[in-house]
């Protein structure tokens, strides 16, 4: 038995075909080979077509089908960029470009919606203000593009559409809708509240389909298009980042998982209803969540993390010299940890939820002409991404959340010795790595809900491929280096306050 995990992120499309008789990963592959590009037509705006998601599913297939058998393929699981925006008509064509999950321009839609409710207990049952997630970004669309709101039939999140396409269903999650602000948890059904607020009708609202077990099937047009069978059923879907915790087994209350891609997350399972005052740490239901296992997910997230990386790489490549990611591995272990004091805030791709919505652009500080090159310059950047996740699980332990273990794909960023070094004794916490991604997590979860087996089940075999342990010479040197980030960090907020308009 064989299933197909999709992972739909803003930079490519990856999937994985699980086998189930032989507990192993059969194929992997991405599309494209060059990063999706986003379009910022604007600035604080961030945006895709949602069918270069389709068409890069169509490239990755088409990359594996002389590997296996895509007939084979029994059940899809769909992992997907979170709190992204999707708007379709009757005839299930987007009505204008997907706005995705690094768009800042709804902030202010979303405080003023905050403010109207706050009084009505709006945190305790919703465990998030609005923000900007999915829905203030559909109050935006309804606010200032009124001819393309009209046009809506359904709105839905990235994987949402993805599952349109291959089944011609509108469906969606309570996770999704979770994901989207738009779910109360105190009465465990969506947010009148927030929905009344925005003038939203409920009939925008796709179908409900469960998390785990049968939503949707491949239509056959769908099914041709793709080289699968048609009729096989779509049995998981849930966004990236508690995706990317199931798919290190991270179930249970005081389990972290953390990945380190385009943006830094860390992201914790709780079984109480616990939120961030301030809305800087946000909470979704977990993948596991049931009425009798209340099982939610706290996220927090730093939008400039492989992003960074990426415009370093960009940044540094000349006609003479092309650098490319191993060489800024490389370079980076040539500079001391603390970089000589080279500090790095990596700020620089959108609104900051650990920053209260702020959008303080990335900066650096201490740069010395004398003594600093692009090694510390790497280094630094590197630093500032652990530091600003650890600044992020400061706010998470003060909420009330425990901590027993964190874990780690072996990708993107974590696929740095260095990196993981800087994280381990920056969090003061062992990391459990595992050599695994979102696509085989979504392969795996899709065997479970086609068979009805246990999600953990599902993972049992899994086991770390290394754990790296804090070291105290090096955890001393960054708890210093730590403090004065931290306090530059205050500075800088501070005068980010001092100049925004009132």
């Amino acid at each position: 038995m064989q299933t197909l995990g999709i992972d739909v992120g803003s930079s490519s499309i990856k999937i994985a075909v699980y086998d189930a008789v032989r507990q192993k990963t059969m194929a992997r592959a991405f599309f494209p080979e060059n990063e999706l590009s986003i379009e910022v037509p604007f600035s604080d705006w961030a945006e895709q077509k949602p069918d270069i998601w389709w068409h890069s599913l169509k490239g990755a297939l088409h990359k594996i089908q002389h590997q296996i058998d895509l007939k084979n393929i029994q059940a899809i699981g769909i992992s997907y960029q979170m709190h992204g925006l999707v708007a379709i008509d009757k005839n299930l064509t987007p009505v204008r470009p997907a706005i995705i999950w690094c768009d800042s321009r709804a902030v202010k839609i979303g405080k003023r919606a905050f403010n109207a409710l706050k009084n009505q207990n709006y945190l305790e049952q919703h465990l998030n203000a609005p923000g900007n997630f999915t829905a203030s970004k559909l109050a935006w669309v309804k606010e200032n593009e009124p001819k393309a709101y009209a046009r809506i039939w359904k709105f839905m999140l990235p994987g949402d559409y993805l599952a349109l396409k291959l089944s011609d269903k509108a469906t969606t999650t309570e996770t999704g809708l979770s994901e989207g602000a738009l779910w109360n948890f105190k009465n465990n059904m969506i947010s009148t509240e927030l929905m009344d607020y925005y003038g939203f009708s409920k009939t925008l609202i796709p179908d409900i389909v469960p998390s785990v077990g049968v939503q949707c099937y491949v239509s056959q047009g769908a099914a041709e298009a793709l080289g699968l069978t048609p009729d096989i059923p779509i049995t998981y879907r849930a966004g990236d980042q508690p995706n990317n915790a199931l798919s290190l087994n991270v179930l249970e209350p005081g389990e972290l998982a953390t990945t380190a891609g385009t943006s830094a997350v860390i992201y914790g399972v709780t079984d109480k209803p616990l939120y961030d005052a301030k809305s800087r740490i946000n909470t979704f239901l977990h993948v596991n969540n049931t009425l009798k296992k209340n099982r939610n997910g706290m996220l927090l997230c730093v939008n400039g993390a492989g992003i960074l990386y990426n415009w370093l790489k960009k940044l540094l490549n000349t006609t003479a010299e092309l650098i490319n990611y191993n060489d800024l591995n490389n370079l980076s272990q040539q500079a001391p940890p603390g970089s000589l004091n080279l500090r790095f805030f990596p700020f620089g791709n959108g609104a900051e939820r650990i920053l209260e919505n702020k959008n303080l652009k990335a900066q650096m500080s201490q740069l010395d002409f004398n003594v600093h090159d692009r090694s510390h310059l790497i280094r630094a950047a590197k630093e500032g991404i652990v530091f600003s996740m650890k600044y992020g699980l400061d706010i998470i332990h003060d909420i009330g959340l425990p901590t027993t273990v964190i874990k780690a794909g072996n990708n993107n960023l974590f696929q740095s010795p260095l990196f993981r070094t800087v994280f381990v004794n920056t969090l003061q916490l062992p990391l459990e790595l595992y050599d695994t991604d979102g696509a085989e997590g979504a392969a795996r979860a899709a065997l479970a809900g086609l068979t009805s087996q246990s999600l953990e089940s599902t993972f049992k075999n899994m086991s770390p491929i290394d754990t790296i342990h804090p070291e105290q010479k090096l955890t001393e040197i960054y708890q210093a280096q730590y403090g004065h980030w931290k306090k530059e960090l205050a500075v800088l907020l501070a005068i980010n306050e001092n100049e925004s308009p009132k």
